[in-house]
């Protein structure tokens, strides 16, 4: 028996017929990628209208897979071939010690191609031999199509059928790679990489930033960090990370000795913009991501973030902006990045006391004049060291 891991995508089928096979090429290649990484065996990956089919006998392919950006779910199946009879026969081996007695069944039945059948009928005759089986084991079979124990769905084809129990379901989102690459600013916090992690969900390729902080963090920041981004790296093989590690800690030392001591971490973030955006335009970048939510910390009132980007030009990207902290900690556990970011690192040493949280908008100004900003951010990008984070 033939089987298959059927891959199925959502937002691809809405693009146009060129930019949907680019599209569905780049999946494909990821998705093999995928595969490798998890050391899944597989023979081959095929592509048909609506589908994609892996060939493997391995049930993992089906996880493996339905974490690949773009895939919205995915199914262990059996093929058989484009008739009735041939999926009621399969759609009774199936059953068989699948339905056990008392437990009510449906058939899920849909098809594609041309064929002298319904999908009603497709359901109406594989029922009939699960039910037929069924009664030769001795069991008295009861179907319920609104709330069954048990389901059984048959896709049909213009050639094969493919009969399966189980949906995994996907991250869904567009392929990586894309839509482009955009500079990420990283830290080991919560929110950074569920940004980043977003975003590439979004088709788009990271480059990650970290502003290292010491003398003002110790190093258990900076392990925090490398760890949340081998968290991430698992979810893009095939996309090592070029990974820029800035030093920040003479750009903080600088604001503490010479502004208002309240402005310091709004002070902290034009500087990270002022790099990161530096950094994208040797990237052949598009943007700058962010983990900023509104009213989280006090960096992050809206004031404050108005007062950030007075006189600048960044073109910022912020996935979390409208999220609570508890839909944030979700997704962080969920991508497994949240054990990580919890560890204890000490803080940062230069957060003032009584941090501004109601910034005029051209305060910004006022105390970047007090020292030399572009000095500081020139320095910054070329002592960075640049690095591939690459899990494999």
């Amino acid at each position: 028996m033939e089987n298959v891991i059927i891959v199925r995508y959502g937002e691809l089928a809405l693009k146009s017929t060129g930019v949907r096979n680019w599209y569905e090429k780049i999946l494909v290649k990821n998705i093999s990628a995928m595969l490798d990484h998890r050391g899944v065996p597989y023979s081959s990956i095929t592509r048909e209208w609506g589908r994609i089919f892996i060939k493997s006998d391995d049930t993992r392919a089906a996880k493996a897979a339905a974490d690949v950006f773009g895939v919205v779910s995915t199914s262990f199946a059996q093929v058989t071939s484009a008739s009735i009879e041939a999926a009621g026969s399969l759609c009774a081996e199936l059953a068989d010690g699948y339905i056990s007695e008392g437990q009510s069944f449906a058939i899920r039945a849909r098809r594609t191609g041309n064929h002298s059948f319904s999908s009603r009928d497709i359901g109406m005759k594989c029922g009939d031999a699960v039910w037929k089986m069924l009664e030769s084991k001795g069991f008295s079979p009861s179907v319920d199509l609104t709330n069954p124990d048990r389901e059984i769905f048959v896709e049909m084809r213009q050639s094969k059928s493919y009969v399966f129990t189980e949906t995994v379901e996907g991250v869904g989102g567009l392929p990586l790679g894309t839509q482009g690459k955009m500079i990420s600013l990283v830290s080991g916090g919560i929110d950074s990489p569920v940004a980043t992690w977003l975003m590439m969900k979004r088709g788009i390729e990271v480059i990650p930033v970290y502003c290292n902080n010491t003398p003002f963090n110790d190093d258990r920041a900076h392990r925090r960090t490398m760890d949340c981004l081998k968290a991430l790296q698992d979810w893009c093989p095939g996309y090592p990370f070029k990974f820029y590690e800035v030093p920040h800690g003479n750009n903080l030392q600088s604001f503490v000795d010479n502004c208002s001591k309240n402005k310091t971490c709004l002070l902290c973030k034009r500087t990270m913009y002022r790099i990161a955006l530096k950094i994208m335009k040797k990237e052949g970048a598009s943007g700058i991501i962010t983990g900023s939510s509104i009213g989280q910390v006090a960096s992050q009132t809206t004031f404050n973030m108005y007062a950030e980007l007075y006189g600048l030009c960044v073109p910022l990207y912020h996935p979390l902006i409208a999220f609570d902290k508890n839909e944030i900690i979700d997704i962080a556990r969920k991508i497994g990045t949240y054990d990580i970011s919890i560890r204890e690192t000490g803080g940062c040493g230069a957060v003032p006391v009584h941090p501004e949280v109601k910034a005029a908008i051209d305060s910004m100004i006022t105390e970047e004049a007090k020292i030399d900003i572009e000095d500081l951010v020139e320095a910054s990008v070329e002592n960075a060291s640049i690095s591939r984070i690459n899990n494999e």
